[in-house]
């Protein structure tokens, strides 16, 4: 490895890669530069040091929302991956979202036309429906039988900001990644699942179910769509499809924990989510406990990935693997010490 580069203007590269601090992008970006792809990240700020440590990737700074910054930052390259999301499952923040999720995708989504750039859109399998009945949904199920909180509302209408551009001559492909664990999970964002019930916190676990895949299986697939995927298709990238107890016996069994005791009532996870908006309305923030999110721990959420593996050869590899390889990185970088979370998920 070399020491970071620095951004140098109109330089060509293999890929620009947004959202490159999260656990999508800075896996996807460990992979590119594995390959021998010319990478460069657009990053906030003057962040990036943790996630990159020094990995050879070039630097653009600015914001997806920033017409100027998006333009430098896509400029000469080949393909865009854009993975910058607000991801929040809540009530709030929806003018926020609209303007990162949204708007930022949509002036990405332009740039990267007029540039003549493939795209990648990282989108959530939120954007898409749900069948009600527990068969798996895929990329042609009608919306519906969701949660219709700003996170789903604006990673829908980004994917139709996409769309739009591909109908303007846009070459870009949509990827909707399931609930993912893997190393990388700086943040962290799905690994604090894992987290909390190595805390102790998964006594009782949600009456639903949830999709989990890997990111290093979900990063795969995304380079794989570079050159495999159809413009203006959509991708499921999914994984195994369980119940929250049993995933969260299987989280317990490997971190060392008591499995849950059983199931939460339907009215005790519907009275801990009004319970959660209330204190929102206390507190003046909302955190990740409120009704939003109780009502999609209700949900079937079952995905089937059969269209990526048809045709972008995408593999899933077993559970167990992934929740023990995020394990491990968590209490690597210092995230658990003597059996305590430790402040290290604050920073980024």
């Amino acid at each position: 490895m070399h020491a970071t580069r620095p951004s140098r203007g109109r330089t060509t590269v293999d890929c620009l890669v947004t959202g490159g601090t999260g656990l999508v992008g800075n896996t996807v970006i460990r992979m590119l530069l594995e390959s021998g792809q010319r990478v460069r990240a657009l990053i906030r700020g003057r962040s990036g040091d943790r996630e990159f440590g020094d990995l050879d990737v070039e630097r653009a700074y600015g914001d997806v929302t920033d017409p100027e910054s998006v333009r430098r930052a896509v400029a000469g390259a080949r393909v865009v991956i854009h993975s910058a999301a607000i991801v929040h499952v809540g009530w709030k923040l929806l003018a926020d979202m609209r303007r990162v999720n949204v708007e930022g995708t949509r002036l990405v989504a332009e740039t990267a036309r007029r540039e003549g750039a493939r795209l990648i859109h990282v989108s959530s399998v939120n954007a898409l429906g749900l069948t009600g009945d527990g068969t798996p949904a895929d990329e042609e199920t009608p919306f519906g039988n969701t949660v219709e909180c700003p996170y789903v509302v604006t990673k829908r209408e980004a994917e139709r900001a996409v769309l739009d551009e591909v109908d303007r001559g846009l070459d870009a492909v949509i990827i909707n990644p399931v609930f993912m664990l893997g190393p990388w999970d700086w943040k962290p964002s799905s690994g604090r699942m894992l987290l909390e019930v190595a805390q102790g916190r998964g006594l009782l676990a949600p009456p639903g179910s949830q999709h989990f895949g890997d990111a290093r299986d979900v990063a795969a697939g995304i380079i794989a769509a570079i050159t495999a995927g159809r413009p203006g298709r959509r991708y499921i990238l999914g994984g195994h499809h369980l119940r929250f107890i049993d995933a969260w016996t299987l989280f317990a069994e490997v971190t060392g924990r008591r499995p849950p005791r059983g199931e939460a009532p339907l009215r005790v996870v519907r009275l801990a989510g009004r319970l959660g908006d209330l204190i929102a309305g206390w507190l003046g923030r909302e955190g990740p406990l409120n009704s939003a999110a109780a009502s999609m721990s209700l949900l079937c959420q079952h995905f089937s990935s059969a269209r990526a593996r048809a045709e972008l050869g995408y593999t899933i590899r077993p559970l167990e693997q992934s929740v023990e390889d995020s394990w491990k990185w968590f209490c690597d970088q210092g995230y658990i010490r003597r059996g305590r979370l430790t402040d290290r998920r604050k920073a980024s």
